[in-house]
């Protein structure tokens, strides 16, 4: 649950293969930042927002908020400038002067695209860190909150809950990872049944666009709002801040975690989850993961753990569970009931610590991992589920994680084209593949990435097709990708596109192409123009 991110190149330089500074680059960085000193309201306060590569604290600041350690190397392509703006004016300026002097723009809120794009780019490029803008106003009256881009949803949960332990909202389990690019992707958590996406719940949203104009709702249009609600936000300018509409969530809710191995029948469990947790009642939300364990005889075996949020009580939860998932032998022991907000700590692995945890920015543990995605559309057979059993006891899956998120619910009720994302009725649920590791080095990383590969191949018949769908904000470069340099056609970008769009692709591209038609604003992954492909002969 996780998560979001935006981006900059000089086209007469080039990279040394250590990626440090040539006289040449290191002129035109200079020019950049002449560049930003002019165009700064209050230049004196440049040097408190800009960081070069000769910086003191260029690295600490790089590293801050690097999520994935695969792309914390020292060979991983850094910035030649990082920018932490304190103010919109400064975001204009980077805008402005980075398309004069030929940067590229990557923009990071909390960086945990699973692909690194919000910081990491083969060419030359700039960093606008958000870091400094995490500003949060909670209207409890109306049920609203505007959050800045920077801030992070367990910053948001936090101030939620100091005005009201009634009001919540529908996002993801990470604390750490920050709303620009969680929301502008979809976003989703254990409130996805009853409520939705956290895209679904936007109401107005500031951008800087291409222009370095600042746009609200009303100012972009209702096309560009579509596209930053579940289109992802980097295609199409810098966000700075949501206007959420919070829901309610009631005073107590149930929580509760069961366990059971292959020999708990463990592999019939997850069958029957597969036919039941999209048809529950929508304030139940039970989440299906799988993983290796010991055995109490000490010898390997899958364990499948049943993760669930009710939004009501104990008293009123069994009876539905053993109407619909009695197989699962879910007892009152089982349960916990708590609040909404304690429910937030109990699934980020905090439980009986102080909300005050939820304000740290710094992921603790953070590893190596690459992850996948998928959504499905009918059960997949038991033996079907037992062919993935041998694959989660090779060496290359002591910390690999298969994750069931259930649908139904709100998500049958809104339409795939309200919003970009388009994965809704028929969906029974989205797999998220995942695999973490510890070992260092490019041949420990591949063979990792080509385990999870192998695991992905596996599940082909069984996941949807034509186009076999995936989810944005579990950013996947496997499944296609954009040009480094030059131009993308619609017919290359498509490969990746419809996966994560559908049909919704084809309108995000004509967004693009009018609001970004040179194609400023791009990655391996970014909405193309059709305009910038035309003029430069692409068919």
């Amino acid at each position: 649950m996780k998560s979001l991110s935006l981006y900059f190149s000089v086209v007469t330089i080039a990279f040394l293969s250590a990626f440090t500074l040539s006289s040449s680059a290191s002129d035109a960085h200079e020019s950049f930042i002449q560049c930003l000193h002019l165009h700064f309201h209050n230049s004196t306060s440049i040097s408190d927002a800009i960081y070069t590569q000769n910086s003191s604290s260029f690295s600490s600041i790089l590293q801050f908020s690097i999520q994935n350690l695969r792309f914390a190397s020292t060979t991983t392509p850094k910035p030649l400038i990082i920018v932490t703006p304190n103010e919109a004016s400064q975001i204009q300026a980077t805008v402005i002067c980075s398309q004069k002097h030929s940067l590229q723009i990557r923009t990071r809120s909390g960086g945990h695209d699973y692909e690194g794009l919000s910081y990491v780019s083969q060419v030359p490029f700039v960093v606008i860190d958000l870091i400094n803008l995490r500003k949060i106003e909670v209207d409890e009256e109306n049920s609203t909150a505007w959050v800045q881009a920077g801030a992070t949803i367990g910053e948001l949960y936090y101030r939620i809950a100091e005005k009201s332990r009634t009001l919540g909202f529908p996002a993801g389990v990470c604390p750490t990872v920050g709303v620009g690019g969680h929301f502008s992707g979809g976003g989703y958590g254990y409130l996805l049944r009853e409520h939705g996406l956290a895209a679904d719940h936007i109401i107005d949203a500031h951008i800087i666009d291409v222009n370095g104009t600042f746009l609200d709702k009303e100012a972009m249009g209702d096309d560009l709002f579509w596209a930053i609600r579940g289109g992802g936000g980097a295609s199409f300018g810098v966000i700075l801040a949501w206007k959420i509409r919070l829901v309610p969530v009631p005073s107590t809710v149930t929580v509760f975690n069961v366990p059971r191995t292959l020999e708990q029948n463990g592999t019939k469990l997850v069958h029957r989850w597969q036919s039941v947790a999209s048809k529950m009642d929508k304030d139940i939300f039970i989440r299906a993961t799988m993983q290796r364990t010991n055995s109490s005889q000490g010898n390997l075996t899958v364990q499948a753990s049943f993760s669930s949020l009710y939004l009501g009580t104990v008293d009123k939860l069994l009876p539905l569970m053993q109407e619909s998932f009695a197989e699962l032998g879910l007892t009152r022991e089982d349960c916990n009931e708590m609040s909404w907000i304690e429910s937030i700590l109990y699934f980020a692995g905090f439980q009986g610590q102080s909300l005050e945890v939820l304000l740290n920015r710094t992921q603790p543990g953070r590893l190596f991992f690459k992850a996948k995605s998928d959504y499905v559309t009918e059960p997949i057979p038991e033996l079907g589920l037992e062919g993935i059993w041998p694959m989660l006891y090779e060496d290359e899956a002591e910390i690999g994680i298969i994750e069931l998120s259930p649908y139904g619910g709100r998500m049958d009720e809104i339409s795939e084209s309200e919003i970009p994302y388009p994965h809704r009725s028929g969906t029974l649920y989205n797999i998220q593949h995942l695999v973490y590791w510890q070992e260092e080095g490019d041949e420990a990383a591949q063979r990792y990435i080509n385990w999870i590969r192998r695991l992905y191949d596996y599940f082909a018949p069984f996941v949807s097709k034509s186009p076999r769908a995936a989810y944005l904000n579990y950013r996947d470069l496997d499944i296609g990708m954009n040009n480094i340099n030059g131009y993308t056609s619609y017919k290359q970008a498509s490969i990746w596109g419809v996966k994560y769009f559908k049909n919704n692709f084809n309108r995000l591209v004509k967004v693009k192409t009018k609001v970004d038609p040179h194609n400023f604003f791009r990655n391996e992954q970014s909405i193309p123009s059709l305009l910038a492909w035309r003029k430069n002969g692409g068919n």
